[in-house]
């Protein structure tokens, strides 16, 4: 019987299709396993072999969890509002509804493919109205608790998709879309206030099985420092305030910068100066949030004319602008302490600035030595302080910090504050492609929710939807949409016309997969009791800071809404690497795409290799959470393990009654079966397929018979990888459905490998007795050997090993 992968898989794409495997139970039906993927947006390039490493691998846990008796949901959906797909449909010259629609298609028939038991019965879709609905009620509740505001603000503008973007969607200057560089417009925008909710954000993290990675970038992003606000009052009496962490260098401060935009800017500025400050603002003004940290290296910088006093020394320092000092984070301003600050010593010395040396370090730093060898910065330094007055020889960084930080209060010059990096999410979009945001603008009665009643506001069908690039959606051209009547005094109104982020509907699908049909709410609690939160969430790091920031922010205001029994939406997250591949146009491995000509379709794998084996293929290259290469040969191994298993399992001379099956074959299984299900759920398949290669070549080498009760064992074990040709074979060989078989439970007696006692001598003499898998070598033997007499070999010379095995290893020393 040979091995024909395409009639096998075709023929099981069939059945599973007509009567599909593994489907969700009703809510409660025992146990739960919720395993989700992150949905892919169906953009027109269709799935690629990187989408196939998150897809399987959340695949095997879900079967694993099946086939062990859970009630699993396992469902797949459509990310389809927002900028990819309304960019793929412009390219095309199509609706975005259509362009959508088909690579949804194509999606389905790849996913086919794939062979995962998704429960299609469950699927949604981000931009059908019945879904979109509950975006714009979740908005609505948001909005009710005040944590949705207009305002008219400086954002990022990507003059290529020609809207707006939130600084999480800038990366390195640019659009995380499209990779245009960057601008910044004032136009009229709606803003979620995520900042409210910064520590539940931050303190959420640690409850959470997640890599540390994605834990520590987002801690990072919310970026929390707990300080002083300090007041520095100017000479004609303005109050600037100044957030620090480290007020024990206070007495070093010879200057202060504020942000280009800094509120009090024009209070400040001096007639003679007034020409210069004005061309630093416009400069600053065209740079993005990125590019004004990046200036945090280049400390460009104009003084302004006007001084403040030092709380501490009533000393009189001078205030400039600078593009590296935020407006939006601490004050917008900050004190310039040269003595200890690189930034600031960089700065100082370029604007001829006192530098005073504020900490005497523990230890002398070179780098901060000026030409006569005196320490002229102690930046990040341990040390004493100086030049501190009755602070003097206090330890900076403990004793210092505290007993400044209570002067300063006590003298009502400060209070102790927490600051957050994080910044409000810039919500809305000005383009089509996006469910419309669920408010009223009315002359006389300012902005109005749209009633929960009216919802959903649906897209109107347009001929033209592409981007204006004034600021204004496409929508705010269609009069007979945008005009209607005012909820509440029935007079004439208008609708908003921004569009919600790609995010939106992101933010909480994975709350309505349980029961997607649901009409008159968006989920149910006893759903939500039973099912949530998710228990396996895979997907790429690149979400780290967008899609899994704004999903935990979400759950966060539903739960303390009273909508949702917890905070938090996933339990364990696995992030899969990418796949990379040469590329034959730069000579570099990096990710595929097709402007680098690497891209690898798995249509055409499963066309010549199969499924199955492109499945075991992808987690056969390396450890899943690690990036990987790409390599064509590397098929060709997976496709001969395939035959060979096939061969040996159908033909009738290796297989036999379980009466007649060695004691050694039985151990040798059990053992590879302990082996296998532990590396699958330490998450390495890589070397679980290894395992099972290994116990395939010994079996064959030694020609022994395997009984049939392993043989369903090591099938069903190998159906989480390779699920076409196993089904095959329960049916062929044994008569049995895979929906019919447990998950196998290995023999742990049998498991056990056999041990032996070895003495350890040191010139003759037993120092020491070890246990050793009987038949270890001398290197292993040795190894353990070595650490249990370290006393007796210490300072020594190992002369001579005399090694018996599986008896004695003795160490001649001298």
């Amino acid at each position: 019987m040979k091995y024909d992968f395409q009639s096998i898989e075709k023929k099981w794409k069939k059945i599973w299709a007509d009567n599909p495997i593994a489907q969700s139970k009703p809510t409660g039906d025992g146990k739960k396993f919720y395993c989700l993927d992150m949905f892919p947006y169906p953009s027109g390039s269709g799935l690629h072999v990187g989408h196939w490493r998150g897809y399987t691998l959340s695949d095997i846990y879900a079967r694993i969890k099946w086939l062990e008796g859970y009630n699993i949901l396992h469902p797949m959906g459509w990310d389809a509002f927002g900028l990819p797909a309304e960019n793929d449909a412009i390219k095309k010259g199509i609706q975005p509804k259509i362009s959508t629609a088909q690579n949804i298609a194509i999606f389905k028939k790849q996913l086919a493919d794939l062979g995962a038991i998704y429960d299609w019965s469950k699927e949604i879709n981000t931009t059908d109205p019945n879904y979109y609905k509950w975006t714009q009620w979740i908005f609505l509740k948001m909005y009710n608790a005040g944590l949705a505001y207009q305002a008219q603000t400086p954002i990022n503008w990507c003059p290529s998709c020609l809207t707006g973007l939130a600084n999480e969607e800038v990366i390195n200057g640019a659009c995380e879309r499209c990779g245009t560089k960057v601008e910044i417009k004032e136009i009229r925008q709606w803003i979620l206030r995520i900042t409210d909710y910064a520590e539940k954000l931050l303190s959420g993290l640690d409850k959470l099985d997640w890599p540390e990675k994605v834990k520590l970038m987002q801690k990072n992003w919310i970026g929390k420092s707990e300080g002083l606000n300090i007041t520095f009052k100017t000479e004609n009496n303005f109050e600037i305030t100044v957030f620090t962490t480290r007020p024990d260098t206070i007495h070093g401060t010879t200057f202060l910068v504020l942000a280009p935009d800094h509120d009090l800017v024009e209070k400040l500025i001096k007639k003679e100066q007034l020409k210069s400050v004005k061309d630093y603002q416009k400069q600053a003004s065209a740079l993005t949030h990125e590019e004004k940290i990046a200036q945090q290296r280049i400390k460009t910088g104009v003084f302004i004319g006007s001084y403040a006093i030092n709380p501490v020394n009533n000393q009189k320092i001078p205030i400039y602008l600078a593009d590296y000092v935020l407006k939006d984070y601490g004050k917008g301003a900050v004190m310039g302490v040269p003595g200890d600050d690189e930034r600031d010593l960089h700065f100082a010395q370029k604007n001829n600035l006192p530098i005073i040396q504020q900490i005497k370090p523990y230890k002398i730093l070179p780098k901060y030595l000026d030409e006569n060898g005196n320490q002229i910065c102690t930046y990040e330094a341990d040390g004493t302080l100086i030049n501190s007055g009755q602070f003097d020889g206090l330890d900076a960084k403990t004793e210092g910090i505290k007993k400044v930080s209570e002067y300063l209060v006590k003298i009502g010059a400060a209070k102790k504050v927490v600051s957050y990096k994080l910044r409000d999410w810039v919500f809305s979009r000005q383009r089509y492609w996006g469910e419309p945001i669920p408010l009223i603008h009315c002359k006389n009665c300012g902005i109005v929710p749209v009633p929960e009643d009216q919802l959903p506001v649906e897209l109107p069908q347009v001929e033209k939807y592409q981007p204006t690039g004034t600021g204004e959606s496409p929508l705010a051209a269609i009069s007979e949409w945008v005009n209607t009547t005012c909820p509440k005094c029935k007079g004439p109104a208008k609708r908003e016309t921004n569009t919600m982020p790609q995010w939106a509907g992101s933010c909480w699908y994975f709350l309505r997969y349980p029961n997607p049909h649901l009409k008159d709410k968006p989920f149910d609690e006893k759903d939500m009791n039973y099912w949530l939160p998710v228990d396996l969430y895979v997907g790429g790091i690149e979400h780290a800071i967008l899609h899994l920031l704004y999903s935990r922010f979400y759950v966060k205001v539903l739960y303390d809404l009273k909508y949702l029994p917890f905070d938090e939406p996933f339990s364990h997250l696995f992030n899969q690497g990418m796949v990379l591949k040469l590329s034959a146009k730069s000579g570099l491995v990096e990710k595929m795409s097709k402007s680098k000509g690497n891209v690898v379709n798995p249509d055409e794998i499963v066309q010549n290799y199969g499924s199955d084996a492109l499945r075991m293929y992808i987690l056969f290259m390396g450890p899943p959470e690690l990036d990987c290469e790409w390599q064509d040969s590397g098929l060709e191994g997976i496709k001969r393990f395939l035959n060979k298993l096939w061969n040996f399992v159908t033909d009738a001379n290796n297989i036999t009654i379980d009466e007649n099956e060695s004691i050694e074959t039985k151990k040798r299984f059990h053992k590879f079966l302990k082996d296998y299900q532990e590396r699958l759920t330490h998450f390495k398949p890589n070397t679980a397929i290894s395992a099972m290669m290994e116990w395939l070549n010994d079996i064959t080498s030694k020609n022994e018979k395997l009984g049939k009760t392993n043989l369903e064992n090591l099938l069903i074990s190998l159906s989480v990888l390779a699920p076409f040709v196993t089904s095959e074979l329960l049916e062929k060989l044994l008569n049995k459905k895979l929906q019919d078989c447990k998950w196998p439970v290995y023999d742990a007696k049998l498991a056990a490998e056999n041990l032996t006692t070895i003495a350890v001598q040191v010139n003759g003499k037993l120092r020491a007795n070890i246990e050793v898998i009987t038949g270890s070598d001398q290197t292993k033997v040795e190894e353990l050997a070595k650490t249990e007499i370290s006393k007796w070999l210490e300072n020594k010379e190992i002369i001579k090993v005399i090694f018996v095995k599986d008896k004695i290893i003795n160490f001649v020393i001298k």
